[in-house]
């Protein structure tokens, strides 16, 4: 918190401090007569009528009056990150876009529109990196028509928690009625003590999704689409760990991309859990990659998905941000 010289807590964030990372200490309204206080840290996303509204990274909103604000002050946008790779959300967007492409897409100034009949919010929501070169209610306008011609509810996809991350637009889409329905977190880590992790020598790599591969993806009966999303982006492997019957005992999936290794789709037959072999498929896909150029590593988890955020943090990797996806209320 700021303290002023004479050693008093101070308020030094104003108004004209909107779309910047904030501290601020407030005094919490109770029933009894001790002073309790609140720490919030976030992007300042509104002021408007004595009442704050502050974006903390996980995305979730927190309103208060400016009458119980005692301390707060401005602080960096991006604090340095402690362990894994250095990324902005930007690269981070363009890169994980471009390893799980639509079927069809569209340009709205900087914004992609992007469409896969459905299959998952990823390939079927914006992108809103940067201006639409419209205002927002006629580019969300232009939104809600082009999912509509095509039998889709409108998504837009939008992140928190780093630097430059969208969150006064998760506010704008709030007030307008836009639901977030899906929350998860994209997590970075360095490469290679991934693949030092595991004896991968049983880990079959292919560069398409085979039969047996598919029988142990989560999502049954994949259409056409689905296999064009699939084994969309620059460098795509596919992992199988032979089972004892049709299904194999454990599958994943990598992108390449430059200096990024994008892993998906790691899944274990649920017999055959906590044996290491989500690790053996990683460490598989993961000794490709460096193969080809790769250095750092990204992938994505929902956040209760316990099993899978401790293998993950036990394997060097951290949470970058946080992602949602609006839906239309409209629709």
């Amino acid at each position: 918190m700021e303290i002023s010289a004479a050693g008093r807590l101070e308020v030094r964030i104003t108004a004209a401090d909107v779309g910047k990372r904030v501290s601020v200490r407030r005094l919490t309204d109770t029933e009894d007569t001790t002073e309790k206080f609140t720490d919030t840290v976030g992007v300042l996303t509104s002021w408007d009528s004595g009442v704050l509204t502050i974006t903390r990274k996980g995305g979730e909103s927190v309103r208060m009056s400016e009458s119980s604000l005692v301390a707060g002050k401005v602080v960096p946008a991006a604090p340095a990150r402690r362990r894994g790779p250095s990324a902005t959300y930007p690269e981070l967007a363009h890169v994980s876009s471009r390893a799980w492409r639509p079927v069809e897409s569209e340009r709205l100034g900087a914004w992609e529109l992007r469409a896969a009949a459905g299959f998952t919010r990823r390939a079927n929501s914006v992108l809103p990196l940067g201006d639409p070169g419209l205002p927002l209610d006629e580019a969300l306008t232009a939104v809600r028509r082009w999912y509509g011609d095509r039998g889709l509810p409108a998504y837009v996809q939008t992140a928190t928690g780093a630097e430059g991350t969208q969150e006064l637009l998760c506010a704008e889409l709030e007030q307008r009625g836009w639901t977030r329905e899906v929350t998860a977190e994209l997590w970075v880590g360095a490469l290679a003590p991934v693949a030092d992790r595991a004896d991968a020598s049983g880990v079959e790599l292919s560069r398409s999704a085979d039969e047996a591969w598919l029988a142990r993806y989560q999502r049954k009966g994949v259409s056409e689409v689905a296999l064009k999303v699939l084994g969309s982006g620059p460098s795509v492997w596919f992992a199988t760990v032979p089972g004892e019957g049709v299904e194999p005992a454990a599958i994943g999936r990598c992108v390449v991309d430059g200096r990024w290794a994008g892993f998906a789709a790691v899944e274990v037959d649920p017999a055959l859990r906590r044996r290491g072999l989500g690790s053996v498929v990683m460490a598989a896909l993961a000794s490709r990659a460096l193969e080809e150029g790769a250095s750092a590593a990204w992938l994505q988890v929902e956040a209760e998905n316990v099993g899978a955020r401790a293998l993950y943090s036990g394997m060097g990797f951290s949470a970058h941000h946080a992602y949602h996806h609006y839906r239309d209320g409209s629709s």
